[in-house]
């Protein structure tokens, strides 16, 4: 692998003005069309030769065995033990991992046609308690998507601060909310606590049987009827689905409800087009594989420790919050699949906004800042919404500007005015935001968190590094059970007034 690292890390740079004069076909060579998107790397600083070097690499760590595995249904989240089927949700893997989400689905499709028809009476609000995978993702749909669809007023909450709930439930009538509660294991300390109080907000609220509100989304459905919800009411979902991949499971029934059933199909279509692209594709059209040899080429060439991502579409607004959990707990590793120290840079820290907002914010370090930070720009062709055309014309205007302004810059006598320019981006443009093209979007993003991992040689699919933190939170309610540093027990002593 040493040897294949070595033709991209050696290679030659060039600025993307004199790749743009060298490359005439460097825009049909650089820009992948796929499932009503159209992905856009030419203004990076990848020429023929890197990409001839990363296909190399991509061969050297056995890329296509590596899909392979993973759309088969293989273990390869070998540190649990375990395959990844997150795919097999939208009809993409083992056959009888496929036949088993189509099963689950049905159920949870059962379900909600139930609540429709009103078996758990005149329903208004939702209300979805989850955190992490079980909450971004649905949060970041329904608010992406939900906006207009007028079936219910929904609210996701993950933060176990009580602040984020007491907002929730404040706009809703206890009699006719609906509680979802998401977890794999039902045991997550923040969302059951949550849970606990949303159902003492019911019955405060005078509903006679509170649990008979409840939902459970869970790999573990005996927990939920400990819990004391109804295994009618309970929606399992694969223990092969992992939290930040489980928005195609059950995880999504809260999408479903907001969007209707026939939505939640698109959505899942949507990303099963772009499995086949990512499966079929040759390596240098496939969009998730290009956007990979981006990525390990800004972080482990270029030394880029971060990565923006801006939407120009204010329904895009949490998409980098969902992609911080997805690139970031996946493939934030130091040590490969083997135990060894990696010896590379791994995940990039991403961070972004929206656009034009961020303009007038952040912009300032990505032009004249001294910080190398590749920049992806996402923008939606049809705007949704009724004012005038000129308000999506110059969201538009301003997001193809930025990435020109980004690469061109422009000198001048007084260097405060100087633009140095050569500064890489990429653009995402859809051609609309509806179910079919987000989930395509979305699956686009988990291949490229894939491919990122095989070519570092690390395991994306399990996050020990959050689990550290939990044990230290639960010794600090048993005295004596781990000895903290003088300052954590000066902070403990200060706002808890014990000392563990």
């Amino acid at each position: 692998m040493g040897d294949a690292w070595a033709a991209v890390t050696g290679a030659e740079r060039r600025t993307l003005a004199d790749l743009f004069k060298a490359e005439p076909d460097r825009l049909s060579r650089f820009t992948v069309e796929e499932a009503g998107i159209r992905f856009d790397f030419a203004k990076t600083h990848l020429d023929q030769g890197l990409l001839d070097g990363f296909a190399a690499l991509a061969e050297a760590q056995n890329l296509t065995g590596a899909r392979d595995a993973l759309f088969s249904g293989e273990k390869i989240n070998v540190t649990e033990g375990r395959a990844a089927e997150h795919t097999a949700e939208r009809g993409q893997g083992a056959p009888e991992s496929v036949q088993r989400a189509q099963m689950l689905h049905s159920r949870m499709r059962a379900l909600i046609d139930a609540i429709e028809a009103g078996a758990f009476g005149d329903i208004a609000h939702v209300l979805h308690i989850g955190i992490g995978g079980s909450a971004l993702g649905p949060e970041f749909l329904i608010d992406a998507l939900g906006r207009d669809a007028g079936r219910y007023d929904m609210a996701v909450v993950s933060n176990v601060d009580g602040a984020a709930l007491e907002e929730a439930l404040s706009r809703f009538d206890p009699t006719a909310t609906l509680i979802v509660i998401a977890s794999k294991t039902f045991t997550t300390s923040e969302t059951m606590l949550n849970a606990n109080s949303a159902l003492d907000w019911l019955e405060e609220g005078g509903v006679d049987d509170p649990y008979g509100r409840v939902i459970a989304l869970t790999a573990s459905p005996e927990k939920a009827i400990e819990f004391g919800i109804d295994e009618t009411r309970i929606l399992p979902f694969s223990e092969t689905v992992g939290g930040r991949y489980s928005l195609w499971s059950s995880i999504g029934f809260p999408v479903a409800l907001a969007l209707g059933w026939g939505g939640f199909e698109e959505l899942l279509e949507g990303a099963a087009a772009m499995d086949r692209h990512f499966r079929l594709a040759p390596t240098l059209r496939n969009a998730p594989v290009l956007a990979a040899f981006v990525d390990r080429y800004y972080a482990n060439v270029r030394g880029a420790e971060t990565r923006g991502v801006f939407a120009y579409d204010e329904r895009l607004r949490l998409l980098p919050s969902y992609l911080q959990q997805l690139e970031m707990e996946s493939n934030g590793k130091s040590v490969t699949i083997a135990g060894e120290p990696v010896g590379r840079a791994t995940s990039a820290i991403t961070w972004g906004g929206v656009g034009t907002d961020a303009q007038h914010a952040v912009f300032q370090l990505l032009h004249q800042g001294t910080h190398l930070v590749p920049v992806e720009f996402l923008a939606v062709v049809e705007p949704d919404h009724a004012f005038t055309e000129e308000h999506h014309r110059q969201l538009l205007i301003n997001c193809f500007a930025q990435g020109a302004a980004l690469m061109a810059g422009k000198q001048a006598d007084d260097p405060a005015r100087s633009y140095s320019g050569d500064r890489p981006s990429t653009t995402l443009l859809l051609d609309r935001l509806d179910p079919s093209r987000l989930g395509a979007l979305i699956a686009f993003y988990e291949h490229r968190t894939f491919v990122n991992a095989v070519l570092l040689g690390i395991n994306p699919f399990d996050q020990f590094g959050v689990e550290l933190g939990k044990e230290m939170a639960k010794a600090i309610d048993t005295p004596g059970a781990l000895q903290f540093d003088p300052s954590t027990k000066a902070l403990i002593e200060r706002a808890l007034g014990a000392v563990a």
